[in-house]
């Protein structure tokens, strides 16, 4: 589905139209996000905002994977706010693109049921790399200088009561952020293997029923495609907008 055809625009109304439902999917999602204390720490929050990304990302192509990613940030952004000034959800934006964009490419080269099952691991080893990377290097010297590191070690000894400064990244990064990472991808792959196939096939019919073939390359088609682009750039700079006006305005 990655090219529905050679001559159309990438930037097809049909395609701008399922990168919003997934989106939209993806901000639903990451407003329901929810912390599993019993297992990791409080901060490490789970969602299932990884699901409509790689079943939109493996639909359409790895490209619109990354939009969908930003999108969802947006509307969640829009909607709840941040609490880490927006370096929380760097993070997730930052990991969810490394898991759709190296799944998105590899299934792209390679469209069969064994490429599918390579790209999702392959996206899910990069994350987990990514996130151990921006864990240590970006989140946890954040949270310490904001919150102080009496605060983050204390949650962290509720699950490691052994847990000292000294001993934090050993404990935090090898038994909290790496499982928890490859949870969350692995719930994604494990719902989104046996449906996005169909999905797929909905999207080519929908582009079918909403691309005339007496039109398909015509001015028409092209129009169509330009207003739905232009309104789309629209939507995102208007989530764009109100997100900052959500931390800067109404957060106070």
């Amino acid at each position: 589905m990655e090219q529905v055809s050679s001559k159309r625009s990438y930037f097809s109304s049909t395609r701008i139209a399922f990168i919003a439902m997934f989106a939209t999917l993806a901000g639903i999602f990451y407003l329901l996000k929810f912390s599993l204390p019993f297992a990791f720490p409080g901060f490490l929050e789970f969602k299932f905002a990884d699901i409509p990304v790689l079943i939109g990302t493996f639909t359409l192509g790895p490209v619109s994977g990354a939009i969908i990613v930003v999108v969802g940030l947006l509307i969640k952004l829009v909607f709840k706010g941040t609490t880490t000034m927006f370096v929380g959800d760097l993070s997730d934006l930052i990991t969810s693109c490394t898991f759709a964009i190296v799944a998105g490419i590899i299934y792209a080269k390679k469209r069969t049921f064994k490429g599918a099952l390579i790209a999702m691991a392959s996206g899910m080893a990069a994350e987990i790399i990514v996130a151990l990377f921006v864990n240590r290097f970006i989140l946890i010297p954040f949270f310490a200088e904001y919150y102080g590191w009496k605060a983050i070690i204390g949650m962290m000894q509720a699950l490691f009561p052994n847990c000292t400064q000294e001993t934090f990244y050993n404990y935090y990064l090898w038994v909290s952020v790496l499982p928890f990472n490859a949870l969350r991808c692995l719930v994604a792959i494990l719902i989104t293997l046996p449906v996005y196939k169909r999905i797929s096939v909905l999207i080519n019919r929908f582009n079918a029923k909403l691309t005339p073939k007496e039109d398909a390359d015509g001015s028409k088609t092209k129009k169509i495609n330009l207003v739905s682009l232009i309104v789309g750039i629209a939507v995102v700079l208007i989530l764009v907008l109100f997100a900052l006006l959500q931390y800067f305005v109404f957060s106070k």
